[in-house]
């Protein structure tokens, strides 16, 4: 199969041929400085299609990967990147959040920088939540502004990906354009739920639409042959025929200022982008590795369960470009006598299960002998139990003995008895009742809830 990367590695200049684009000249030829950037990270989404699970905590808080939470897979790049510049923008359902960020980052860990949190606020001529992702950036514009910096980078607080950013702004240099947009190969069915593009020779936006629903938009915005239709299918699955916006946005500063002034309107990617794109100098900056927009219960646990194949494709385990998160000092997982395939298991875990498969098992997991785990995420816990006997919450938090669960979350400080099927024995795909939702064909269960002895499902 030939690569997005293949294919820009051995791109020659567009003057030479109008089937090619321009070359993404190597990181290495240039040096970019990033204390000229500063980052924007937008924490505020209720997460509405992630319910029943954000009914308690924001998008943005909800843990990936065992230890880790969404929010810091942005805030990760960007400090990778030398981005030490952050604000955070909160609103809905902020608080465990607030509690993560001031538990893990530092602000005087970062030489030069800053990680502030700027929550939605009544103003004495704004007393409004901030209506959209535009919105958010323009009611806290007096606070953004007075950082020093030639770029801002604007980044969603709810996406799966490694990325360097000192490229993005290098070819932000090299072209001049007032907004980069980052952009990546789609299939049909994930650009119906994206902004998606098209671009010339130069790789400039000519023309942006978002989430397009309707047959001839979407005919209209498939890929020429000159980008990347012909090289970007993949054996067995859909034609990744479209561009599609990652939402990661790259501005000048006096652009961002200018655009937020003259478009009064409140989402980057339904009004702000198309206007300026239709003024001119939106470039496309093209990424060939892996992205998640974590926008339904399915893609949530396929992007969890896919942490646990041999060649993961988000990167965990990259030394130099660490993933960041609250250190738990929690003593190393003990596992007991089980049958182990291809699973994470975080610190302070105790497993006695039969056999644990293609499960993350998140801090202070606790499994009981017999228990059958297949394709399930298990959040862990902020502790073993609670700490007042006549807490709402169940008296401890464990998988009881002889269970089988499959294709399933289990949220924090969960208990569920002894014998309990959790299988979705008739196969739905939607379903709530007092111990279990389906969501997607998922089994959830939901943060708090304790599961008699002998629950099946």
């Amino acid at each position: 199969m030939i690569t997005l990367s293949t294919l820009l590695a051995n791109q020659v200049p567009h003057t030479e041929s109008k089937q090619s684009l321009p070359p993404i000249h190597p990181l290495h030829h240039a040096s970019v400085d990033m204390n000229e950037v500063v980052t924007i990270i937008l924490g505020g989404g209720q997460g509405t299609r992630l319910n029943p699970l954000t009914l308690t905590y924001c998008k943005p808080a909800a843990c990936v990967g065992g230890k880790y939470r969404l929010i810091d897979i942005p805030i990760s790049n960007a400090l990778n990147s030398g981005c030490s510049k952050i604000f955070i923008l909160t609103q809905f359902l902020s608080t465990p959040l607030h509690q993560h960020l001031a538990r893990t980052y530092r602000l005087d860990t970062f030489s030069n920088g800053f990680i502030e949190l700027l929550t939605a606020e009544q103003k004495p001529n704004q007393q409004t939540w901030f209506q959209g992702t535009a919105d958010a950036v323009r009611q806290n514009i007096e606070y953004i502004a007075h950082a020093s910096a030639d770029y801002f980078l604007i980044l969603s607080g709810d996406q799966l990906y490694n990325m360097d950013f000192k490229a993005m702004v290098r070819f932000a240099q090299e072209t001049d354009a007032d907004l980069v947009v980052a952009a990546l190969p789609v299939a049909e069915s994930e650009a119906k739920r994206m902004g998606v593009l098209k671009i010339n020779e130069d790789r400039f936006i000519t023309e942006f639409y978002e989430k397009p629903q309707a047959r001839e938009v979407l005919d209209h915005m498939r890929l020429p042959e000159f980008t990347l239709k012909q090289i970007v299918n993949e054996e067995g699955k859909a034609p990744k025929e479209y561009l599609g916006s990652m939402g990661i946005y790259l501005f000048k500063r006096q652009a961002l200022f200018d655009l937020l002034d003259q478009d009064p309107n409140e989402d980057f990617g339904k009004h702000l982008i198309p206007t300026k794109v239709k003024q001119g100098k939106v470039a496309a900056f093209l990424f060939d590795g892996y992205w998640e927009d974590i926008g339904t219960i399915a893609s949530f646990f396929e992007a969890n369960i896919a942490m646990t194949r041999e060649d993961p494709p988000l990167n965990c385990y990259d030394e130099k470009n660490p993933i960041f998160s609250q250190p738990l000092h929690l003593p190393a997982p003990k596992v007991t006598d089980t049958e182990v395939f291809q699973s994470i298991i975080c610190e302070g875990s105790y497993i006695e299960a039969k056999s644990v498969k293609s499960c993350v098992l998140g801090p202070r997991t606790v499994v009981k002998k017999g228990t059958t785990l297949d394709h399930v995420y298990v959040m862990g816990h902020d502790f073993y139990a609670p700490a007042a006997p006549n807490s709402k919450l169940p008296h401890e938090f464990s998988i009881g003995e002889n269970c089988t669960i499959e294709r399933a979350i289990i949220d924090k400080h969960v208990y569920i008895g002894n014998g309990v099927q959790l299988i979705n024995k008739q196969n739905l795909t939607h379903y709530n009742s007092e111990y279990v939702y389906v969501r997607d064909g998922i089994i959830l269960v939901t943060r708090g809830t304790s599961i008699p002895d002998g629950f099946v499902f």
